[in-house]
């Protein structure tokens, strides 16, 4: 229900911003702010790609943790989508998107409401234990080995009979010709 909830509610809002403000200006500069919107939301876009990619580059030299600017420039990229989208309230969303205090304030508020409940990640100093770190998930549990037996069930299977076995390669003691296995059809 809360998904269709947008999709109801946002076309709604537009043309009744589309009315108000096409009353108060005009049909003309009405169409023209989206239209203006659009070519800004693509110009964000493409600039913020650039940007986003020399500040994930600084943040990386300077020893800097880049969450950083990876979310800032991810709610830029999510502001020029809006302002593509023909409308004036998107419009209005993807300029307030732009301004860093309110992606700020939109990252606070997204981080008090995460919460890490652990790492995969182990570092040990010693080289004792090399080759124990397992990836995130992986670690075994209780009962599980760690001499590194890995245990596993096996059958013994018969060779197949002689004439069986001789279509199986690609090499014929009978002059045929090399390739011709009857796998593929030559």
């Amino acid at each position: 229900m809360w998904l269709f909830l947008p999709f109801v509610v946002l076309p709604i809002i537009e043309i009744a911003l589309f009315i108000q403000v096409g009353g108060a200006i005009g049909v003309l500069p009405t169409i023209a702010l989206v239209i203006g919107s659009a070519f800004l939301g693509v110009a964000v876009m493409r600039w913020q790609s650039t940007r986003a990619a020399m500040d994930l580059q600084r943040a990386m030299q300077e020893f800097r943790a880049p969450g950083r600017p990876m979310a800032h420039g991810a709610l830029v990229m999510i502001g020029g989508m809006l302002l593509v989208v023909p409308g004036l309230f998107t419009s209005m969303l993807g300029l307030l998107l732009l301004i860093p205090p309110v992606r700020s304030l939109i990252l606070r508020q997204m981080a008090s409401r995460v919460q890490v409940s652990g790492m995969g990640l182990h570092y040990s100093q010693s080289g004792a234990d090399f080759g124990t770190d397992y990836p995130a998930g992986f670690r075994p549990g209780r009962g599980g080995r760690e001499d590194g037996v890995i245990d596993g069930e096996y059958s013994v299977q018969d060779d197949p009979p002689a004439p069986v076995r001789e279509g199986l390669t690609d090499q014929s003691g009978t002059g045929g010709k090399p390739g011709n296995s009857g796998w593929t059809r030559h």
